[in-house]
Parts: C-alpha cells; structure tokens; sequence
C-alpha cells in the first residue's frame, strides 16, 4: 500500500515568513507558499524531493538533524554558505575544525541552524 507512495517529510517553524526569507535569500532554495493552507511553504530540492514547512506557534525545535544536505565539498559549502551569513554550530566534544567541519568520524559534515532553531546539516556525499 505505502510502497509506491511519494512520500515527504515535514518540520515547524515560528515564522513561516522569516523561513522563507532564509531559504531563499540565504540558502538560495526554490521555495513555493500556499497562501490557502495557512502560509504552508514546499521547499523543492534536488532529486524531485519536497519537504513541508508549516507554521507552529509554540515551535520548539528538535535537539536532531531534521534536514541534511548532501554536497561534494562541505568545507566549500561551509565556506559559501557562511559568506551568506549563516553561523555554524560548534557541539561540545565534536571534532570540529576552526570553521565548524567535523572529519573523520564518519562522513564530513558540518550543522547550522534555520531561524527557527532548526538544525540542519552539509555533508559529505557519497
């Protein structure tokens, strides 16, 4: 029954508003609103996947990774995406290097938050 289905995955901010503004200034995201549903936003991202962003007035956001973003370089990621005025993470016993990478411990990978409080990622695609 599910097999087949086109599934996708979902997450809350605060400001649906605010989100968008960040997906597109400042990760350069395609992003559509649907103003009959409430502001509901669809980020269109690579490989035909949509991710639903809906507002929640009392969003706390989750203490995990709700969306990654797998990228050939992420210290070139980091890089760029800090040039745009993103601020990366730094977690207490990562090994993070000075601009927030963590290497080898698994894939590179690096995390930053949306203005919601959203943890996101840039890692190391296979």
């Amino acid at each position: 029954m599910l097999t087949d289905s086109p599934a996708f995955s979902g997450f809350a901010v605060s400001d649906v508003e605010t989100a968008r503004r960040f997906y597109t200034d400042v990760l350069g995201l395609r992003v559509e609103q649907n103003t009959e549903m409430g502001g509901l936003l669809t980020l269109h991202l690579g490989g035909d996947t949509n991710v639903l962003v809906y507002p929640r007035p009392n969003h706390e956001p989750a203490s995990y990774t709700v969306l990654n973003f797998p990228v050939a370089d992420v210290g070139a990621a980091v890089r760029e995406l800090t040039g745009r005025g993103v601020r990366f993470e730094r977690y207490p016993g990562m090994p993070q290097d000075e601009d927030g990478v963590m290497r080898g411990n698994g894939p590179d990978i690096a995390w930053f938050t949306d203005p919601a409080g959203n943890i996101f990622s840039v890692i190391a695609r296979d």
